[in-house]
């Protein structure tokens, strides 16, 4: 048994380095959210701030009379053009849980404190502004090409989110792995 473990040491330290980090953020995370779970539900204050920079980039991009509003559930908020409803962002939406993903994978392959948490900020940053460009993106589409959206909300929103965060863990495997092409 004790060989087992020897063997697979460094398989097991990625394993509940990985886990631990991410039971942790996401436990503090969920804390967190739990304030904003109340007799007056309304979106956490990341979800308000993700949905209001998403208008403003809107409005960046030339599109007059958005609007950033909350849902009247509570819910979520609401991003309008012309009074047209173009999507509903919630929590998930956010990006908080995909940045809490990325730092556990991260942090299981920790290199050198300085970098790790250097690369950690950076990813987060990445994360954070490729998920603000791909609601703009989703919102942009259903309002040129609403036939379009299911295809835009199915595939490349997740696609964007999740192949961002992919391309960036190949590249600190391959900085902390010290893997070099020939």
């Amino acid at each position: 048994m004790l060989s087992l473990i020897r063997k697979y040491r460094l398989v097991l330290r990625f394993i509940f380095i990985f886990l631990g980090s991410y039971f942790l953020f996401s436990s503090l995370y969920n804390g967190f959210l739990i304030l904003y779970d109340t007799e007056n539900p309304e979106p956490d204050p990341l979800t308000q701030l993700v949905a209001r920079q998403s208008g403003s980039l809107m409005q960046g991009f030339g599109y007059e009379n958005v609007e950033v509003v909350m849902h009247y559930t509570g819910l979520s908020m609401k991003l309008m053009v012309d009074d047209y409803f173009l999507a509903g962002i919630v929590e998930g939406c956010n990006s908080a849980s995909i940045i809490i993903l990325f730092t556990s994978f991260v942090l299981a392959f920790f290199g050198k404190p300085v970098s790790t948490f250097l690369f950690i900020f950076a990813g987060s940053v990445i994360i954070y502004g490729t998920n603000l460009l791909r609601i703009v993106v989703l919102a942009v589409s259903i309002y040129e090409y609403p036939q379009y959206s299911g295809v835009m909300h199915s595939i490349f929103f997740p696609l964007a989110i999740y192949g961002t965060v992919f391309l960036l863990w190949l590249i600190w495997i391959r900085i902390y792995s010290g893997w070099k092409k020939n």
